[in-house]
């Protein structure tokens, strides 16, 4: 991997900090591969308190990652809608999508691989299995899973061309003054905080959110959110954009507020051309308890 010319935006910079701000890598990660020789400066290894020249050019050679291979685990699952090609679920809130460092199992896949006797698309691979998209752990909300390739692929191909409805309902912070409005500004990796993701123009690709007013409150306003675009936290980042962090979001709000244990986010509403029989298929989910109780508290 190699990792943006050294400018002058980096001159003086510890090698670790800047490894770790580019290559999205801790920065104790950062410092291991840095001690075993796997960062060179300039064909070099260095060590890392190394500072940072003008013109620097850093490589950073990743270890092969260890497969992680998700195991079938007997989880209950809430499920709107099943067939022989494809199931829609209704993922709870803490619940993480797939398998990965620190979420090992107990996750959406295992319970999948358990339900569905491991028939799941194989197109992303042992740890994502029939995954054609996913929410944030601690957003709830309707998510659909491919049960063959062949409906993985068409319901990959309908999420690329936009024709895949997506909307949220979310109660965010403060009060939004307009009725409805648009988002359209690129999202990327946060140079801050490698957990987090941001508006900006470095390294970013187009995103688009639509919103909505249902409700506005005395210090909150319950909005519904159409996605254009599926980015990493998008609606999370747009909202603390717009200065209206969803409420209780850990990374771009306050955590905690309303008694919440996450975002105020549900994914509430899909809608969906069945890529086999080409029937329209659409599901609503009711708002979940973590949702309603926030809106109960600040009537």
């Amino acid at each position: 991997m190699i990792l943006p010319t050294v400018d002058e935006g980096n001159i003086g910079v510890r090698l670790d900090v800047f490894v770790s701000a580019e290559s999205n890598l801790s920065r104790s990660a950062a410092q291991g591969l840095i001690s075993s020789g796997s960062v060179r400066v300039n064909g070099f290894a260095v060590n890392k308190n190394y500072r940072l020249r003008d013109g620097d050019t850093v490589e950073v050679f990743l270890p092969p990652p260890e497969p992680i291979e998700a195991q079938p685990q007997d989880i209950p699952l809430d499920i709107v809608y099943e067939d022989e090609y494809l199931l829609v679920v209704n993922k709870p809130q803490g619940m993480v999508v797939h398998p990965a460092a620190g979420n090992p199992d107990g996750t959406l896949v295992n319970a999948l691989l358990c339900h569905c006797a491991g028939r799941l698309s194989s197109i992303n691979g042992k740890i994502r299995p029939g995954i054609v998209h996913r929410i944030d752990k601690d957003t709830s909300g309707l998510l659909i899973v491919a049960k063959t390739d062949a409906a993985h692929a068409g319901l990959a191909e309908q999420i690329a061309c936009h024709s895949f409805v997506r909307k949220y309902e979310a109660l965010v912070t403060g009060n939004i003054k307009e009725d409805s409005g648009i988002v359209d500004k690129p999202i990327g990796r946060s140079k801050n905080d490698r957990k987090k993701f941001a508006v900006t123009d470095l390294n970013s690709k187009p995103a688009l959110t639509r919103y909505r007013v249902i409700e506005r409150y005395r210090g909150y306003t319950h909005i519904e959110l159409t996605l254009e675009t599926g980015r990493t936290h998008q609606i999370r980042v747009h909202m603390a954009y717009l200065g209206h962090p969803v409420a209780g979001d850990p990374l771009y709000g306050t955590a905690g507020q309303l008694g919440l244990c996450g975002q105020c986010l549900v994914a509430k509403y899909i809608s969906f051309t069945h890529p086999i029989t080409n029937e329209i298929l659409s599901f609503e989910a009711a708002l979940p308890a973590f949702f309603t109780d926030a809106l109960r508290r600040i009537k």
